[in-house]
């Protein structure tokens, strides 16, 4: 008490004590997330997106719409002809862009020629091989001994396009899609929606969906919402999972509505918005694709389609060494019982012995 019992002021120490008191407990770990978004703005980000489906069906015109660019500046297009003659290739356009400070290095794989011959019989090997030449690629580079710059070329997505003047899906797309289903996260879109009243889209998406589930085909699942989320968000996601297939519509034109300069398309009874959501899904696409799905599409694509591809790899190259065991010393004779773990540890070491021998002789 203080003397006398007469009143001296505020007595300020305690309160400076208490705010050291909490200086020392902060540890400064919170900062962990600036730290990892600085570090991955200034590295950069990478997205593959591959687009498959038959010509005539607007792939490059949503390409160029998603990502306000033009990739398509020196195509040639083919007469019919020349289309019928054609092979399926695989070609890329690569593209570096930049917004608010992000960097974004953007691949595009198209498969031009797909679906355009009279026998389009196993027409999709080659986008099969071609995705597993990437997923090849990448386990040889984080095998090798430089492993800082790897490049990231394996295909995080791919649009499969549907003809909106079927009934359903065709035989091509069942099997295209069985074929890359447990490669490739697959997306489908029901392309050219401008040709379809919305009670057709409507009908066309329910079959679709259907046929689906009939055949068995694993297309992109959508990541279930946190409880935690707010509720604009889950009803977002859930207008994502019940807008599949995506009815998108294409236009690199901007054209005149009520005052406003939009992108759309010119028709004598009116005009069709690419970005209003009651003409078509353009907008849930590219939302989808770019600001709330990108990366976990790249974390699918990492710990389940190259996993899988990595185990079968190294489950081939055990069954390699024991095969070989078994002709050096015969199945009658074998001076060690070698362990399930030592077989793979064996043939593991063969594996970087011979990659690092490659990477040798290429560089």
């Amino acid at each position: 008490a203080p003397p006398h019992g007469r009143w001296q002021g505020p007595v300020r120490q305690p309160v400076r004590r208490e705010a050291a008191d909490q200086d020392k407990e902060y540890v400064g770990f919170a900062t962990l997330p600036n730290q990892v978004h600085r570090k991955s703005v200034k590295k950069g980000f990478d997205f593959t997106l591959m687009v498959a489906g038959e010509s005539g069906l607007g792939k490059s015109t949503l390409v160029n719409s998603l990502f306000l660019t033009d990739l398509y500046k020196d195509r040639k297009l083919l007469n019919a002809e020349e289309r019928i003659t054609q092979t399926v290739e695989i070609t890329k356009h690569t593209v570096d862009i930049e917004e608010k400070g992000v960097k974004l290095k953007l691949t595009i794989v198209d498969t031009p020629g797909f679906g355009d011959a009279v026998n389009n019989t196993e027409c999709w090997k080659s986008v099969a091989d071609y995705i597993d030449q990437q997923f090849e690629q990448y386990f040889r580079d984080e095998s090798g001994l430089n492993r800082k710059n790897i490049q990231d070329n394996r295909v995080h997505c791919c649009l499969y396009f549907i003809s909106p003047f079927g009934h359903g899906l065709r035989p091509l797309d069942v099997e295209f899609m069985k074929a890359l289903h447990e490669k490739v996260n697959i997306v489908p879109i029901l392309a050219k929606a401008d040709t379809l009243t919305p009670t057709e889209v409507k009908k066309k998406k329910f079959k679709i969906r259907e046929e689906i589930q009939q055949y068995g085909i694993k297309i992109y699942q959508f990541p279930d919402c946190d409880s935690d989320e707010d509720e604009d968000f889950k009803q977002q996601d859930q207008e994502l999972k019940d807008s599949i297939p995506f009815a998108v519509i294409g236009s690199n034109t901007v054209v005149e509505a009520k005052g406003k300069r939009v992108r759309g398309r010119l028709y004598p009874w009116g005009i069709v918005e690419v970005e209003n959501s009651a003409h078509c899904d353009f907008v849930k696409l590219r939302n989808m694709l770019v600001r709330t799905h990108m990366q976990d599409l790249k974390d699918v694509t990492r710990e389940t389609h190259y996993e899988n591809y990595r185990a079968h790899c190294i489950q081939s190259m055990t069954r390699m060494v024991v095969k070989e065991r078994n002709r050096k010393y015969g199945h009658t004779h074998r001076p060690v019982s070698h362990s399930p773990s030592l077989v793979l540890f064996i043939a593991w070491i063969r594996y970087l012995n011979t990659a690092c021998i490659v990477t040798h002789i290429q560089t």
